[in-house]
């Protein structure tokens, strides 16, 4: 049984049709990279996973539990949506941070607003704090930012604040972390510092799903590939299969394209 299974999944804006039957299977610990031009699906796809947008039609199991069934979505109350997405850590391409806090604080505060749902949370405030924040230290250090925690995200570059950014998504413990586009706004210096932290974190055997437009990152990183063509999957396979091998004439004219 996969780790997580998408069966069918469908979206559409309105008259706009931008994901149609969308099905693949992904292993526990596997890197899962998702290519394709701009306007194909993939950051649609990306939300759709992490309950940011709802399908119009489809299933989707994590671990062999059913998370969504579109023929169910309607009885979901907002609560249960959110406990479902804490399966799912999600790194934006503009990283997403709240200037007002540390870098600290913002891989922290998630987790101490969850917490305090917790029953023991007042009893144990002090306590659950600190372990809070020795979880984000470790983080910050574990992302090479240990002499930037206080720092606000206006005094760090692009590239740390997107490894501030995937250091909270990580604070969550996420089943899957998804990355949309976690380069696009940096320059090559910053995306490699950025793509050498999301491949130690491959080897730490987090599963992961990537929509990239690093097309040597995919093929040297993932362990599957997927490239989504007018809301289709058109191609799906190991990076050998869909760089060296493409079926697909959309495929073949995509790679050209990128001569790669």
């Amino acid at each position: 049984m996969a780790f997580l299974e998408i069966q069918n999944l469908v979206k559409h804006f309105g008259s706009t049709h931008v994901l149609e039957d969308i099905s693949f299977t992904l292993e526990k610990g596997q890197v899962l990279a998702i290519i394709g031009s701009s306007g194909s699906g993939k950051t649609t796809l990306l939300r759709c996973i992490n309950f940011l947008e709802t399908p119009n039609y489809g299933k989707m199991r994590l671990n062999g539990e059913t998370l969504f069934d579109a023929e169910d979505q309607a009885t979901l109350k907002e609560d249960e949506i959110r406990k479902k997405r804490l399966h799912f850590g999600l790194v934006f391409q503009s990283f997403n941070l709240f200037p007002q806090y540390t870098a600290l604080k913002n891989v922290m505060l998630a987790k101490e607003l969850l917490a305090k749902e917790r029953p023991d949370y007042k009893a144990n405030k002090k306590a659950i704090h600190q372990e809070i924040e020795e979880q984000a230290k470790g983080l910050l250090v574990r992302m090479g930012l240990e002499d930037r925690m206080m720092n606000y995200p206006q005094q760090l570059s692009g590239g740390q604040q997107q490894r501030v950014s995937i250091a909270r998504a990580l604070a969550m413990e996420p089943d899957i972390l998804c990355f949309d586009e976690p380069t696009s706004a940096l320059d090559p210096e910053l995306t490699g510092e950025v793509l050498k932290v999301i491949r130690g974190l491959k080897n730490s055997d987090s599963t992961m799903i990537v929509v990239t437009h690093e097309m040597e990152f995919a093929k040297h990183v993932a362990d599957k590939v997927i490239f989504m063509a007018d809301g289709v999957i058109e191609e799906w396979g190991t990076p050998e299969e869909v760089f060296e091998h493409p079926q697909s004439p959309k495929t073949q004219a995509f790679l050209n394209k990128e001569n790669f």
